[in-house]
């Protein structure tokens, strides 16, 4: 007879009770869970507002595509006037906007702080509630270990911002060699012309690969289908690690190719720094700076600005309010820069990048062809001469 019960929440009465209780009592289940939760959800909710308004401002802006500087950019990089421009633009700045919920939560409980000292003192409280103040001695001394922390917590995450944007470098300058020296192969040379364009799409393609591969979000098929044919592609989507499948072909494509050993060497050792920069990406992905390191630098903050109101109260009164604000603004701003650099990739102007290898890439084909047609022609004009003279002179 169990065997038959539906099956339900422990919390929810058994299907036996139910024909004991009156009809007017009977309450459906999905009214229940609304009615004892919804106050519950609602608190939470309204808690989550802000701080999921402020990760979603926050994860706009590091799909945001960046761009290469240009001299323009240079300049007002470097003009007296960026000072005002940047106060300016303070309020579209993602780094600010995801500051919001702590900063404004620590500024509140200052208030809260002040608000208490304050009827405290003037008596409106009983005399049970102690004035909260302390003296400046213990900030005085940790002062300096938040500083290192915060020095070293941003110098580990630049490190990590200068060994991505090197390693990538790496990948551009190892694929724009092999393009070259694959745009340097001629007929002569045993080299087919339909793989070595086969070849060069696929050297192209390998960076996009590698830059969908590294930034979450990105679309892969989009972004591949301009350098490989629809079976090309249908084959890399079907890999589960679509960088190390563009590697392969152009691995299998340099097999094909009727090539000496020692230039089929060469070719296959500027490979190497495909796997490298795969390597390296995937360890600054996978492995961020320990996390004990980055905890304890939030800790540390967090207890600083929660006791900053009690131990400014002798000396500031009511004006612990502002330099809570400029306090936590501050500090949490540097803490809050260390960790968008800690994850190199979405910093850097990978889609820029690609494009500019990829312009290169094709202007040495277009370069190569002229240049041979040039030559070609100082060949035969040259060959035309000599059947014409002899000797340095002139048939009669």
């Amino acid at each position: 007879m169990a065997s038959k019960l539906p099956l339900s929440s422990p919390f929810t009465p058994k299907a036996p009770l139910r024909r004991h209780l009156p009809h007017r009592y009977s309450v459906s289940s999905s009214h229940r869970v609304v009615c004892s939760h919804s106050p519950k959800r609602s608190l939470v909710t309204l808690f989550d507002l802000i701080p999921n308004w402020a990760d979603e401002v926050q994860e706009r802006g590091l799909r945001r595509k960046r761009s290469l500087y240009t001299p323009a950019d240079w300049r007002a990089h470097r003009s007296s006037r960026r000072h005002l421009r940047h106060l300016l633009s303070s309020t579209t700045s993602r780094v600010i906007l995801s500051l919001v919920p702590p900063v404004l939560s620590f500024t509140a409980i200052a208030a809260a702080v002040a608000a208490y000292n304050s009827a405290v003192a003037a008596g409106w409280l009983p005399g049970v509630f102690p004035l909260l103040r302390a003296s400046s001695l213990p900030y005085q001394l940790t002062a300096p270990a938040l500083a290192l922390l915060l020095v070293f917590r941003t110098e580990a995450s630049y490190s990590r911002f200068q060994e991505g944007r090197n390693a990538w470098m790496r990948v551009m300058a190892g694929a724009n060699e092999l393009a070259g020296m694959v745009i340097s192969m001629c007929p002569r040379d045993g080299v087919d012309a339909g793989i070595r364009k086969a070849l060069l799409d696929y050297i192209m393609a390998f960076p996009v690969a590698l830059k969908c591969h590294v930034i979450n979000g990105s679309d892969v098929k989009a972004d591949l289908q301009n350098f490989l044919e629809e079976d090309d592609l249908a084959i890399v989507m079907r890999s589960k690690h679509h960088p190390r499948c563009i590697v392969e072909f152009i691995s299998q494509s340099l097999e094909i190719m009727q090539l000496e050993d020692a230039k089929r060497d060469i070719l296959e050792s500027k490979i190497h720094c495909f796997h490298e920069g795969i390597g390296v990406c995937e360890q600054l992905m996978g492995i961020p700076i320990p996390l004990s390191y980055t905890r304890l630098t939030s800790r540390f903050l967090v207890l600083w600005h929660l006791t900053l109101p009690v131990i400014l109260w002798d000396e500031c009164n009511w004006f612990v309010v502002p330099a809570t604000f400029i306090s936590a603004a501050s500090l949490f701003c540097i803490e809050e820069v260390g960790v968008l650099i800690e994850e190199p990739f979405s910093m850097l102007a990978l889609d820029e990048q690609c494009k500019q290898l990829h312009n290169s890439i094709r202007e040495s084909i277009a370069m190569e062809k002229s240049i041979h047609g040039q030559i070609l022609t100082k060949m035969n004009s040259s060959s035309h001469l000599d059947e014409h003279q002899v000797n340095g002179w002139p048939h009669s």
